[in-house]
């Protein structure tokens, strides 16, 4: 399983720009609560499978295809979120995502001028919120970040990286169970 795992993970650490003196302050994976209803999708593409087994004739062709696409999806949902990864440097943010084309957006510290971190009623009780930041850039690819959890442990973090003091390396994966 590590293996697969291995396969799965997007490794930031490969875009952190050593040369540079850029350090790696925090790497933030996506909260488990955006699991759940992917996972809802395999059970029920589960469901729908030993019904199949069940039934004979035409319908099972049915049943089967329908269970192969709605687990296929859910699977793919699922590893998108796991490679979703929002990395804090010592000099910028950035994002990585993508399931088999990966997509990158960053934006240096000093552009961000404002952060907002919205949780939601659901995200004080599960531990997460979303971040939407405001640079001076007009346009970019790096404006909202959702389901972000220990989101106050990290806007800590990221606050500390834009004074310039650069904490301990720490990588959030969240999947706590909290």
């Amino acid at each position: 399983m590590a293996g697969l795992l291995g396969w799965l993970d997007p490794q930031v650490d490969r875009y952190v720009l050593d040369q540079a003196g850029e350090r790696k302050v925090l790497e933030v994976g996506k909260h488990w609560v955006v699991l759940i209803y992917p996972a809802l999708r395999v059970l029920l593409a589960l469901m729908i499978f030993t019904f199949m087994v069940a039934n004979q004739g035409p319908i099972a062709y049915v049943l089967f295809a329908l269970a192969l696409a709605l687990a296929a999806q859910a699977l793919w949902k699922l590893i998108e979120e796991y490679r979703d990864r929002f990395v804090i440097t010592n000099q910028r943010v950035f994002r990585v995502h993508g399931t088999f084309s990966t997509s990158r957006a960053s934006v240096p510290l000093s552009r961000i001028l404002d952060i907002t971190v919205k949780k939601p009623l659901i995200g004080h009780w599960f531990g997460y919120g979303h971040f939407v930041f405001e640079s001076a850039a007009q346009v970019q690819g790096l404006n909202e970040i959702k389901y972000v959890g220990k989101i106050d442990f990290v806007e800590d973090r990221l606050r500390l990286a834009m004074q310039g003091d650069v904490p301990q390396v720490s990588v959030i994966d969240d999947d706590d169970g909290t």
